[in-house]
């Protein structure tokens, strides 16, 4: 029984129409303007060459036209309508049959099997869905030739949920060991109640490189404590010194301590510090305070730095005993990399949070345009990929060549601690 490749449109059944596949020798004989077309218009070259496997197998199984020259009992037996996958686009073709007289049986060329399977990584599609287009509109932008089928929007959805699927198993499972860590940036964003929280490390050479999510409903520091010892288990090293540069959160504060101990040292975010602080203020002196606050902490020294915050307290506690209290939480490690003596070579990178803040910011360009989180896995999908996907993209950090001196001021700062105790 002959297959007829058919499409449904509004409950009708309409056949499509098979493709006229050019002969390879048709295209040699073309003009070098015509041939640039075709080569700019890959399909049309992938249909020459998959007419070409065909044929080459049908000759192989049933021998030249009129001449029956190739397997015992096997000949040519009429053409039926079928089709084949060029990128992720259905096209129809006219398909030679072969019959196995002998055995009585329809004799299917194993190049024809395969090329009637999409591509297995589905990535044409999950870059597509991935940049905006949607299911529904697949058919419509499909990028082949008017008599392609192109995919339906649950095969669309499918092959989606499959390659993002495995996006977030090669982020939650990737091995750390390979990286010499010399810092790491946590911050989180929000998917309607929940918070995805995002860790980032930073290698030795400055590169970025994500190291996983975890989905909390409120600041857990048994969540955060979790999260950092699966880092550990995947291979995340941190006992040579490590850098953490987070907003403020207690529970993340707190969790930093009991997995990294003495070698997770905090460098707290200068513009979550400065934002806390006068939020407490009237709107009157807010912009005053906050152009003080951000004079402080662009000092060089951390001499400097730490005399002028202690003015500034001064000034607050006559205005606001709240806002004194803001500021002296955490304060020292604000000072952190002044500490270490490389404010002017790091600061620009590690005291605040930005690096973090503006990849989430591209993260939102492309979860933003969700309406609906139908379930939690769906959102860690779209997160891990929007991840790896911007990973790509990222610039070494500010200042990376002064990396190596960030883990021997941590290493000596410890080493004075240690005989200090």
């Amino acid at each position: 029984m002959k297959k007829i490749v058919q499409i449904r449109r509004k409950g009708k059944v309409k056949k499509a129409r098979p493709v006229q596949v050019m002969e390879l020798k048709g295209y040699g004989a073309l003009e070098l303007d015509s041939k640039v077309a075709l080569i700019q218009e890959l399909i049309p070259l992938g249909l020459m060459h998959v007419k070409e496997v065909l044929q080459e197998e049908v000759k192989k199984l049933a021998g030249e036209r009129y001449k029956r020259d190739g397997l015992p009992g096997h000949d040519r037996w009429g053409k039926q309508r079928g089709f084949v996958y060029i990128k992720d686009q259905r096209i129809p073709i006219m398909v030679q049959r072969v019959r196995d007289t002998v055995n009585d049986r329809e004799v299917t060329p194993s190049a024809y099997e395969r090329l009637q399977r999409p591509s297995d990584d589905d990535e044409g599609v999950l870059k597509k869905m991935f940049h905006g287009l949607s299911c529904r509109n697949y058919r419509e932008c499909a990028e082949a030739i008017p008599e392609a089928l192109s995919l339906s929007s649950s095969t669309v959805s499918r092959r989606y949920i499959r390659a993002s699927s495995r996006k977030l198993r090669d982020l939650m499972e990737r091995r750390l060991n390979g990286y010499d860590f010399m810092a790491i940036v946590l911050d989180g964003k929000s998917f309607g109640d929940d918070e995805m929280i995002i860790a980032i490390g930073i290698t030795r050479e400055g590169k970025k490189v994500m190291l996983g999510i975890v989905q909390s409903a409120a600041e857990n520091s048994r969540v955060y404590r979790e999260f950092l010892l699966e880092l550990i288990e995947r291979g995340l090293g941190y006992e040579r010194g490590l850098l953490c540069v987070i907003d403020g959160a207690k529970g993340l504060r707190k969790a930093i301590n009991e997995v990294f101990g003495r070698w997770g040292v905090v460098q707290r975010c200068h513009w979550h510090k400065r934002e806390n602080v006068v939020s407490y203020l009237p709107k009157g002196i807010q912009s005053t305070f906050r152009q003080k606050l951000q004079s402080v902490y662009s000092k060089g020294s951390y001499e400097e730095a730490k005399r002028a915050l202690k003015a500034i307290r001064a000034e607050l506690c006559v205005i606001n005993e709240s806002a004194v209290n803001s500021l002296d939480e955490g304060l020292e490690e604000t000072l952190t990399l002044h500490r270490l003596g490389l404010y002017r070579e790091l600061g620009r990178s590690f005291t605040t949070t930005n690096m973090i803040e503006s990849i989430l910011a591209q993260i939102g360009q492309k979860t933003d345009k969700v309406d609906y989180w139908k379930n939690s896995n769906q959102k860690q999908r779209w997160m891990a990929t929007s991840l790896l996907y911007i990973e790509q993209r990222l610039n070494r950090v500010n200042g990376y060549r002064h990396l190596v001196q960030l883990r021997q001021a941590i290493q000596k700062e410890m080493s004075m601690k240690s005989e200090a105790a």
